[in-house]
């Protein structure tokens, strides 16, 4: 199980450091996504996973689960869910003002592999 676990959150991890090395800013923000995917679940298995424990301790119970980490969790998707949504917000409202939606491009509309955004070509005509 825990090596499932591992597996799951190194994957995770390595997709989302790809997708948000890329030049355009929706594989970033789904690589942000799969980041924050990654620290959930890991922060998950942090708490000794342990199947068929109840998550509090009352008579008669011989062991239990930490619930820390599932609410450490719980509020983790909720800021990253926020915090997407923000992303989201900020690179449409780039995407509008500059008809490009690259990361790395100046903000003087030119990219710097030599190929114009569309806005420069308009101008220049």
């Amino acid at each position: 199980m825990e090596l499932l676990f591992a597996s799951a959150v190194g994957l995770l991890t390595a997709c989302g450091i790809y997708l948000i090395l890329r030049r355009r800013s929706f594989p970033v923000i789904i690589g942000l996504s799969l980041l924050s995917y990654a620290v959930n679940l890991f922060l998950f298995a942090s708490g000794r996973l342990a199947v068929n424990r109840p998550p509090l301790l009352h008579e008669g119970a011989e062991g239990y689960t930490d619930p820390i980490p599932q609410a450490l969790v719980l509020t983790a998707i909720v800021i990253s869910f926020g915090m997407t949504a923000v992303i989201v917000m900020i690179a449409l409202s780039d995407h509008l003002t500059s008809r490009d939606d690259r990361v790395d491009a100046p903000a003087g509309g030119a990219a710097d592999d030599g190929v114009e955004a569309p806005a420069a070509q308009e101008d220049a005509r």
